[in-house]
């Protein structure tokens, strides 16, 4: 399993436009084989940080993804948002179990 997680800083006041903007990019993940969980997430404390979690079956299902049309579409798109930075890592896993 891959998990990709990380923050977006963008300007508060275009929160809500880049929010938006990632609905097709959510909707079109999740349908992609491989895909269990496909989010981002507005902080509710920090107006410019947007959270992403992203959870994958496998190295090859995310490497698809990467080349998928979607992912050209939103890069189009994100590169017209007000971005500051951004910082998001990928985790191999080689377990799942419950938290307690």
């Amino acid at each position: 399993m891959i998990i990709v997680a990380g923050t977006i800083t963008i300007d508060p006041a275009s929160r809500q436009e880049m929010l938006e903007a990632v609905v097709p990019m959510m909707e079109a993940s999740r349908a992609e084989p491989g895909c269990h969980e496909y989010v981002f997430s507005a902080d509710p404390i920090d107006p410019s940080t947007v959270h992403l979690y992203e959870l994958w079956e496998s190295e090859d299902d995310l490497r698809a993804h990467f080349e998928t049309d979607h992912m050209a579409q939103w890069q189009q798109r994100s590169a017209k948002l007000p971005i500051s930075g951004r910082s998001v890592s990928k985790y191999t896993i080689s377990g799942v179990g419950p938290v307690r």
